[in-house]
């Protein structure tokens, strides 16, 4: 069941789902916002939640409208990507063989068939970013477990449209953007840290923000710098 709220200038939409609390998204590439509530909550309710949040929901548009993206990506010879903050050249080579991917210096070989589309292309590389990224966290995770006192017993690497990360405190678990691979390893290590501490303390109030502080003395300046950093250009659905 959906509806929706018009704040002055903002739009929201509503939807009522199956659960317990209540979700606020601000969604790329123009900052759509979305409300998910449960069924039982009443439509004031939910307008009043939502004036509540209206400075963060301006606050989180407008670092959206700022964010740089990438152009629409091709997959074809000499285009630019990135693996750990590293500008690579992309050689396509078509050959009735296996695909793979390798290294060369400052290119990122693209071994595909002829008969492959840019999705396909694009679907193999996103995998291969995905190994990338699982390959670099465990230890990441082990380094960081003793000195912030936690345990994570799963990590997910997946595509994420809006967040860098995410954690459940109550199955110990991290999810990771797969695009992190693109990104300093240092950007990285930076998100790992950052949903640990949420298993600790699971808001960014001043206690969440003291622990950072402490773990991570140069955080802020790993976050301005992902937020700098181009995002990958998207066809965005909601």
């Amino acid at each position: 069941m959906a509806t929706t709220l018009n704040l002055g200038s903002i739009t929201v939409d509503v939807v009522k789902k199956d659960i317990k609390n209540v979700h606020l998204s601000v969604y790329p590439p123009i900052g759509k916002v979305r409300i998910s509530a449960p069924l039982r909550m009443k439509l004031e309710t939910i307008r009043i939640f939502a004036i509540s949040k209206l400075r963060w929901i301006k606050e989180q548009q407008k670092k959206i409208n700022a964010q740089e993206r990438e152009t629409p990506r091709s997959y074809g010879e000499r285009e630019s990507h990135y693996l750990w903050g590293k500008r690579y050249l992309l050689k396509v080579i078509e050959k009735d063989t296996p695909a793979e991917i390798e290294l060369r210096h400052n290119k990122i070989v693209l071994q595909v068939r002829p008969a492959w589309s840019t999705e396909r292309k694009q679907e193999f590389l996103d995998t291969w970013y995905r190994a990338q990224l699982k390959a670099a966290v465990p230890q990441l995770i082990t380094r960081w477990e003793s000195v912030i006192g936690v345990t994570v017993e799963r990590v997910f690497v997946q595509r994420m449209r809006t967040k860098w990360g995410s954690c459940s405190r109550t199955s110990a678990s991290i999810r990771l953007n797969t695009d992190l691979a693109k990104k300093p390893v240092e950007c990285l290590e930076y998100i790992v840290v950052h949903e640990m501490a949420h298993l600790i303390e699971p808001t960014h109030n001043s206690r969440f923000i003291g622990l950072m502080d402490r773990l991570m003395p140069n955080w802020r300046f790993y976050r301005q710098l992902l937020n700098r950093l181009p995002v990958r250009h998207e066809n965005w659905e909601y």
